[in-house]
């Protein structure tokens, strides 16, 4: 199976829908092979556009339309220190990785991005996967509650963006805080069904102006300041 030309084509897809809209993101969807961060079994269906569950673990990687969306209303920057919670596969991370500091630039661009992960079986595959593609040196999976954030409770401002995987039924407090101002987080909120994608930029220190920018339906996040099952 050719995965770079499906790889393309799902570029090209996203490209004419008005998902991808900038070039940063357009060069990380090209670099990253997705079909290195799916399940084996699910392999085949790496660039369809649709979720994929990840094994038996009921997490899943999202479809690459939602996912083009988050990193556009990310406005992620070469150099940002982004906080990530859920880990899942690793995919997301990459990318983002590839955005605040690309394979080819310059070593000065010292962009990390840290993914925060519950599921030990999750911490071991994205560990894994990100090794073995190159971006382990970009991104490190922890595992926690990432409801409370990492370090957990840390009141520090620590991060210029924090995008969530998964539905809160709220921002949770701690990553709030954890967020630099002008900074901005991404996170699905709503319930167990449905959510809509929130954008919430800190312009003072506990002030945040938050926007509402789709629909959609995740997975949710447990944790201590999330859902609890």
């Amino acid at each position: 199976m050719d995965y770079l030309l499906q790889r393309r084509r799902m570029v090209e897809r996203l490209l004419r829908s008005g998902m991808i809209k900038s070039k940063e993101v357009e060069r990380a969807f090209l670099k990253v092979p997705r079909e290195e961060f799916v399940w084996q079994s699910a392999r085949h269906l790496a660039y369809d556009d649709t979720p994929l569950p990840l094994g038996t673990t009921g997490q899943t990687i999202s479809a690459p339309h939602m996912i083009a969306i988050m990193l556009e209303e990310l406005d992620l920057k070469q150099g940002s220190k982004v906080l990530e919670i859920g880990a899942g596969s690793g995919y997301n991370a990459a990318l983002m990785a590839e955005i605040v500091r690309p394979t080819e630039g310059k070593s000065s661009d010292m962009g990390y991005v840290t993914s925060v992960e519950r599921v030990r079986e999750l911490i071991d595959f994205a560990r894994d996967n990100l090794a073995r593609t190159g971006y382990s040196d970009r991104v490190s999976v922890v595992i926690g509650d990432g409801t409370l954030g990492y370090p957990e409770r840390s009141e520090k401002m620590l991060y210029d963006r924090i995008i969530v995987t998964a539905a809160a039924p709220h921002i949770p407090v701690c990553p709030r805080a954890q967020l630099k101002v002008n900074g901005l987080i991404l996170i699905p909120v709503g319930n167990t069904f449905a959510q809509t994608l929130v954008k919430a930029t800190k312009y003072e220190q506990n002030k945040m102006k938050v926007q509402e920018v789709c629909g959609c339906i995740f997975v949710p996040l447990i944790g201590e300041d999330g859902f609890r099952f």
